[in-house]
């Protein structure tokens, strides 16, 4: 029997949907999904027997119009199913576009837009459906290798670097333990942000931090850089399904220099080697330069690359249209921001 359905943040449905994914990360949960302030999350789910497809997306109102549009969460999100995506029946695939199609319609919906995972790969779902852009690589450090295989991709400077911090410069790394090692680490993210000018959607408030770390979705790490008893940089970690996430950093603007975060990162591949995973995924740059500063910190690590991926689709034309001569965004400004009308 086949069927489609919309479920909402608070319908206990989906975690039993994402548990029985074939691969999931901590951006599909409803844990993670109902931190989501800009929007409703939805979970589209298309069943042919025991098959399914789902996918998560954030529906937002349109303001001074009656139109919506869809987006994903911050991160990397995109379908899951209970089966290998190459043995996805085609049908089903024809039958979740049609059914989430007419859902658009229905609800005035415009454009979608999704993040899609660089390590769960399901784009024959979007085949003839919107456009796939390629946005940048990713890095990603191999954890089934050996750890002393691991180390070997690191370039050389960054060893170096790590052993000084380990010994005559005296760091060292600690798991997050109390309200206010997690406090520190929100003043130590905040002022990174600052410093690099980032987005307002890149900072958030401390419900954020001790709802994330609380989760009972998925497991997560503080990781704390300690220098002479300071805390001098922190960074937190996702468990799911095999995937450790690099998620959240910071590092206090006088310790730059020393990179503390490297150890950090270190820390972190020793636990996913104990913890018997399949990946520390470091992520990528922030926009499209792959060749920026923090793409290059990352590459340090591992030679492995993913790609970056997102979904783009207009849903109806002539409406998109009409609300790009409506709000009339800045061209030069824009470059390839989708949907254009919210740039």
């Amino acid at each position: 029997m086949n069927s489609f359905s919309v479920i909402g943040i608070t319908d206990e449905k989906w975690p039993e949907i994402i548990a029985q994914s074939n691969q999931f990360d901590f951006y599909h949960t409803q844990a993670y999904q109902s931190l989501e302030k800009g929007g409703d999350p939805l979970l589209f789910v298309a069943c042919f027997g025991t098959s399914f497809l789902a996918l998560p997306l954030i529906l937002r109102k349109i303001s001074q119009t009656d139109f919506k549009d869809c987006t994903s969460a911050y991160g990397y999100c995109g379908p899951v199913s209970n089966l290998d995506f190459k043995e996805v029946p085609p049908e089903l695939f024809d039958y979740f576009r049609s059914e989430l199609n007419r859902y658009f319609k229905e609800q005035n919906i415009v454009t979608a837009f999704s993040r899609l995972h660089p390590i769960i790969i399901g784009d024959e779902l979007f085949a003839n459906f919107g456009t796939i852009r390629n946005n940048n690589k990713t890095v990603a450090i191999d954890l089934g290798l050996p750890p002393e295989e691991q180390v070997k991709q690191y370039r050389r400077s960054v060893k170096s670097e790590i052993n000084q911090l380990r010994g005559k410069k005296g760091y060292k790394v600690i798991e997050a333990n109390s309200e206010q090692d997690i406090k520190a680490f929100i003043a130590i993210h905040q002022q990174t942000m600052n410093r690099v000018n980032a987005r307002k959607n890149y900072f958030f408030e401390y419900d954020y931090f001790y709802n994330f770390l609380n989760s009972k979705c998925f497991a997560s790490k503080l990781l704390l850089a300690i220098k002479d008893g300071e805390m001098v940089a922190g960074a937190i970690f996702t468990i799911t399904d095999k995937i450790m996430q690099y998620h959240l950093a910071g590092t206090k603007d006088e310790y730059i220099p020393d990179a503390p975060m490297k150890l950090i990162l270190d820390e972190a591949r020793l636990i996913g080697n104990q913890s018997g995973l399949k990946y520390l995924h470091l992520g990528g740059s922030v926009g499209e330069n792959d060749d920026d500063p923090l793409f290059r910190f990352k590459a340090g690590f591992s030679d492995i690359r993913f790609k970056s991926r997102v979904w783009q689709y207009i849903v109806d034309e002539e409406k998109y249209g009409d609300l790009n001569k409506f709000f009339k965004p800045d061209v030069e400004k824009s470059g390839n921001y989708f949907p254009f009308y919210r740039s």
